[in-house]
């Protein structure tokens, strides 16, 4: 008997001539942060979160947009966009190479995927970025997609979710990715003056051109547990400042401690958390109840003070949003020239009462007469 014999369990049988073959591809994955070796379908289940160290894996676009919006109803929108390459750019590879590349890897035209359907029955046009296709890097397609998508959500008057994962502008387009900057922030602009809410939550990583656009200009800016997100990359900075950056720069929790998001949120919890948010804003019923069931009871109980501490952030902010959203669009300039109307009124008669009381307590005397000199007892009588 050999000693891998000696160690099997028994009632385990060893399979002759087996082979590795037997075993299907992708069945087993490992979390790249624990470095546990996981079941592919627990994996799953779980949204692709790791069920030993709470890690948020990255996804592809299309999965994202499915575990968001509700199964039904999910179309697909401005699928027509394709990128173009105007510049004929070649570095070690042609451009127009890399492009067919990349969305034969895919299987997607370019980086964003855009789709309307329902979130708990709450009409939405969701995006996703494809990190998988050249980094999630936005070019024209990207940028025009967004637009296209903006602009349906418009039209509809239902919010706006995009869900950003990116490196960036895309260099093999130059200046032409770099004026998407302007386009995206533009059309975001025109969603907050018609009052249509606009949901960024920014998943890892979210870097370069996006995050100085599109990602920071929401108006609720949320994020995955230890995403990370800037402008420029960590070693970047340390090489231009020459100094050391503090433990978790540019993660999540780091931004959130430091005002540059509004609050961090479970991925099998967004669901549910961006559905009070917007019910919030648009003024529509509590459609998923505030209190907790009995597996969130659970949950509660054996969760980490950090968890609580995101929890009780993403409460304070969900009112700070939906007390903001009480001033429609237009009625905020309109009362503050209404407040100063009314001030101006208030000054011009506080004027005119003490022009009045002046009046009254001097008396009129001719221009020609001195005033007349009292002796001190008549003063004292008076006073009497």
């Amino acid at each position: 008997m050999s000693w891998f014999d000696k160690i099997l369990p028994t009632g385990v049988r060893k399979q002759e001539g087996g082979s590795r073959s037997n075993v299907p591809e992708g069945l087993w994955t490992k979390c790249v942060k624990c470095e546990a070796v996981l079941y592919r379908p627990d994996v799953e289940s779980n949204n692709d979160v790791c069920p030993k160290c709470d890690h948020h894996m990255r996804i592809g676009a299309r999965r994202r947009l499915d575990i968001f919006l509700d199964k039904e109803d999910q179309e697909e929108i401005h699928a027509d966009v394709e990128p173009v390459d105007r510049l004929k750019f070649r570095d070690k590879k042609r451009y127009r190479d890399r492009l067919t590349a990349a969305q034969k890897n895919t299987g997607e035209k370019d980086a964003l995927v855009a789709m309307r359907g329902r979130l708990h029955g709450i009409d939405v046009v969701a995006l996703a970025f494809e990190f998988n296709f050249h980094g999630g890097s936005m070019g024209y397609a990207v940028g025009e997609k967004f637009t296209r998508a903006a602009n349906t959500a418009l039209e509809l008057g239902c919010p706006l979710v995009c869900f950003s994962a990116s490196g960036g502008a895309r260099m093999q387009e130059a200046l032409i990715s770099l004026m998407q900057m302007a386009k995206t922030s533009a059309v975001i602009e025109r969603l907050k003056q018609a009052g249509v809410p606009y949901i960024s939550v920014m998943t890892d990583p979210v870097y370069g051109g996006v995050s100085a656009s599109l990602a920071l200009l929401g108006d609720l800016n949320v994020a995955e547990p230890e995403a990370r997100a800037g402008f420029a990359g960590p070693n970047i900075i340390e090489q231009t400042i020459r100094q050391k950056l503090p433990k978790g720069f540019q993660r999540s929790e780091f931004l959130l401690e430091h005002g540059a998001i509004d609050m961090i949120i479970h991925r099998n919890e967004m669901r549910d958390t961006i559905t009070r948010v917007l019910a919030k804003l648009m003024g529509l019923p509590e459609l998923i109840a505030a209190s907790p069931s009995a597996e969130d009871d659970t949950a509660e109980t054996s969760a980490t003070p950090e968890k609580a501490e995101n929890a009780e952030h993403s409460e304070q902010a969900v009112e700070e949003v939906a007390s903001d959203a009480e001033v429609q669009p237009g009625e905020e300039q309109a009362a503050a020239d209404a407040d100063d109307k009314h001030d101006g009124a208030e000054d011009a008669d506080d004027a005119a009462e003490k022009q009045e009381e002046t009046a009254v307590e001097k008396p009129a005397q001719h221009a020609s007469e001195k005033p007349r000199h009292r002796s001190k007892k008549s003063r004292k009588k008076d006073a009497k």
